[in-house]
């Protein structure tokens, strides 16, 4: 009899599990991870801009100004569905938007530009990944705002909604703008 159940509780005790683990995610988002980067230096970087691979952006040219840094690439599914956020709801924000193309080939992402529209202020590609290694990125759409002095202050992974925008973003922008005055 014991054989007979065993299997029927091993079925349950999975089915138990899976719906653990789901009810779990709608609590703790990915994107509640926290980033090792936090209140660290933007790792160091030189990377070859998308449309002039002769010419390149390092991590100091950057230093002066806070910046967003949004991890995407072509392959992404989310980066597309993120993609007319960053056009209509970032992009008017007024801060620098730099796009690191992740582990990408630069002409597949150039076409995804020219067909999805270019929100960015410069384009960048780490087609290796070790810039996104050195980031910590594990997925994309990752984006991370990085104040004047080159200091990560904050991480979202996964794309953005309006309401992160409201709720974590623009307060993260605001306390950069009083503590520059």
């Amino acid at each position: 009899m014991i054989k007979r159940l065993l299997p029927l509780a091993v079925f349950f005790a999975l089915v138990g599990l899976l719906l653990f683990g789901i009810e779990w995610n709608k609590h703790h988002e990915m994107s509640e991870v926290p980033s090792p980067l936090i209140g660290k230096p933007a790792p160091e970087f030189t990377l070859p801009l998308l449309y002039d691979s002769a010419k390149s952006l390092s991590r100091k040219e950057l230093l002066g100004a806070p910046y967003l840094l949004n991890v995407f690439g072509s392959w992404c599914p989310t980066c597309q569905d993120e993609h007319p956020i960053l056009t209509n709801q970032i992009k008017p924000l007024g801060i620098k938007l730099v796009g690191l193309d992740w582990k990408d080939e630069p002409d597949d992402a150039k076409r995804w530009i020219a067909q999805f529209g270019n929100p960015y202020d410069v384009l960048i590609t780490d087609r290796d990944g070790r810039a996104g290694i050195d980031f910590g990125v594990y997925m994309a759409p990752e984006t991370f705002l990085i104040d004047a002095q080159g200091i990560v202050r904050y991480k979202r992974i996964g794309m953005f909604t309006p309401e992160n925008i409201r709720d974590e973003l623009l307060p993260k922008i605001a306390k950069l703008q009083q503590s520059a005055k």
